[in-house]
């Protein structure tokens, strides 16, 4: 296939995802939790703050960088509604982008059909199109990972030690992202010092010392700076966990999908992380995407040279790695969402995309020629129409839309409150879009003590459940009735958020600001 073809592919799907990633970001309301990070350290850049932005932040700098630059850039509003479409046009853009390394992955791993049925699959699961159309760095992130894993899939193919630099460069990128891209030079690495043990996995001895060398020295260049100033590869809880530098999450901590049993047997604990990695992977793929990946895997291209070998064998390295990842980190932090599974899930859909070329291979097989080509096309074509049809409601279903009563209550705070008055919301949702101080989940103990508090943010669960933050916003709230309540009537899917009033004097009962 001509590069112009493969290019006109290439701009298609782009344009495909384009348009779907924009409508999930036109139609959110209110964005996933860590956002709210992201957009704090934007705005530290923003004003210059590059310690609490770059030094003392716990996420890494590259996305909020490139919040800020784009809100300067596109003129966006100084405002909490602002800051949010300046993060979305960032994730959409890269998101969008993801296209081209996604199909240069794919076409390199299993070939020309799968180039084009890997991007389409990757963009019809639920979960890409959520996670790229919200305010989260895995676009960015995944943008630079991906390149990195084609440029690194060109050095194994032809043992040409240039392309290296591309691949470091963007696992620098990825890196300054979020800290997992530390990933990919260690995979690198790891697959280099396998390459020796089979002969068709070899290169040639000059070409594998100058790559030994550079996968060294090249990210200690890159990325070393940034360590040295954060003292550590990263800050985040979730990284000390998993290198063992802290201790596991609280038996109660919020972000545990379930209180940790205090009898638990590390057999038990054992088969509950391997469970959560696969629920995740499983979330990040789909079953019947899954089935056709272990057909695409089990049914390889028969001819398939040694730099594919090697390549190959690096996508099987570094997807044990963070297979293995997983598991520690939900046993060490009690939780793994679909959305940290996506560095295994994009290697996994392309091979599925490769098992559908297979199976449509297999029915073309049995037609004469004029009529094969007619009936693989429409044997892709059919699979892709039935992951849609079952997918695609999912798929195109706004983004965090159980939560918008978080932001209703706080256009509901921005009208009817003092600019200086103080919130207690564990999600930090309603203050942040009434742009009204306070205290969210990593400071409530502190609202204890503060007589100036004003108002108490809450969905039913927090005013029910027996955690601890529970039993803190109930003492707050101390039996009072809610002021207002979002949405005005219980929807189905919806968490329902009620805001308090604490003035010792205001109105309880019928007070016409309720809704």
């Amino acid at each position: 296939m001509t590069p112009a073809r493969h290019a006109l592919r290439i701009a298609l799907l782009t344009a495909f995802a384009a348009a779907l990633l924009g409508r999930l970001a036109a139609t959110t309301q209110v964005m996933y939790a860590d956002g709210l990070r992201f957009v704090a350290a934007a705005r530290a850049v923003d004003r210059g703050d590059w310690s609490t932005s770059v030094v003392r932040s716990v996420d890494h700098p590259a996305y909020p960088v490139a919040i800020a630059a784009a809100r300067r850039t596109l003129g966006i509003a100084d405002s909490p509604a602002g800051w949010q479409a300046a993060a979305q046009v960032v994730s959409v853009l890269a998101g969008a982008a993801l296209v081209a390394p996604l199909y240069l992955v794919a076409l390199e791993l299993f070939g020309p059909t799968a180039g084009w049925l890997a991007c389409l699959l990757t963009f019809l699961v639920p979960t890409t199109g959520h996670v790229l159309g919200d305010v989260l760095s895995e676009g960015v992130f995944l943008l630079a990972w991906t390149w990195g894993v084609w440029c690194a899939l060109r050095f194994f193919r032809a043992g040409a030690v240039r392309w290296l630099v591309p691949t470091i460069a963007c696992a620098g990128l990825a890196y300054l992202t979020r800290p997992e891209g530390l990933l990919l030079p260690v995979a690198l690495a790891t697959t280099l010092m396998l390459t020796p043990l089979a002969a068709s996995w070899r290169l040639p001895r000059v070409a594998w010392l100058k790559a030994a060398a550079l996968i060294v020295l090249g990210p200690m260049l890159v990325v070393g700076p940034y360590v040295a100033i954060k003292g550590g590869i990263g800050t985040k809880p979730a990284v000390a966990r998993l290198l063992g530098t802290a201790p596991k999450s609280a038996a109660t901590a919020v972000e545990r999908e379930r209180p940790l049993d205090a009898d638990q047997s590390a057999w038990t604990a054992f088969a509950m992380a391997w469970r959560g990695m696969f629920r995740a992977v499983q979330g990040a793929v789909t079953t019947p995407l899954l089935i056709l990946a272990a057909i695409g895997l089990i049914r390889r291209t028969p001819a398939i040279d040694a730099g594919r070998s090697r390549g190959r064998l690096f996508v099987a390295t570094y997807g044990s790695m963070w297979m293995l990842a997983l598991v520690r980190l939900y046993a060490t932090g009690g939780y793994c969402t679909p959305r940290h599974a996506l560095i295994l899930a994009l290697p996994l859909i392309a091979a599925a995309a490769h098992g559908l070329a297979r199976i449509a291979d297999r029915v073309a097989a049995s037609l004469p020629d004029d009529s094969a080509r007619l009936a693989r096309g429409l044997t892709c074509a059919a699979g892709v129409a039935l992951v849609a049809g079952v997918w695609g409601p999912r798929s195109l279903a706004p983004i965090n839309a159980e939560s918008v009563g978080y932001r209703q209550a706080g256009s509901w705070l921005a009208a009817h409150s003092a600019a200086d008055a103080r919130v207690l919301d564990l999600k930090g949702w309603a203050m942040y879009y009434a742009d009204r101080p306070g205290y969210s989940f990593a400071d409530y103990t502190a609202s204890g003590a503060d007589p100036g508090l004003r108002y108490v943010v809450a969905h039913d669960a927090f005013l029910i459940g027996e955690w601890p933050y529970c039993q803190a916003i109930r003492d707050r709230v101390g039996g009072r009735p809610p002021i207002a309540s979002f949405p005005d009537r219980p929807k189905k899917g919806v968490s329902r958020v009620h805001v308090f009033d604490l003035t010792p004097d205001v109105a309880r009962a019928g007070d016409s600001a309720t809704h």
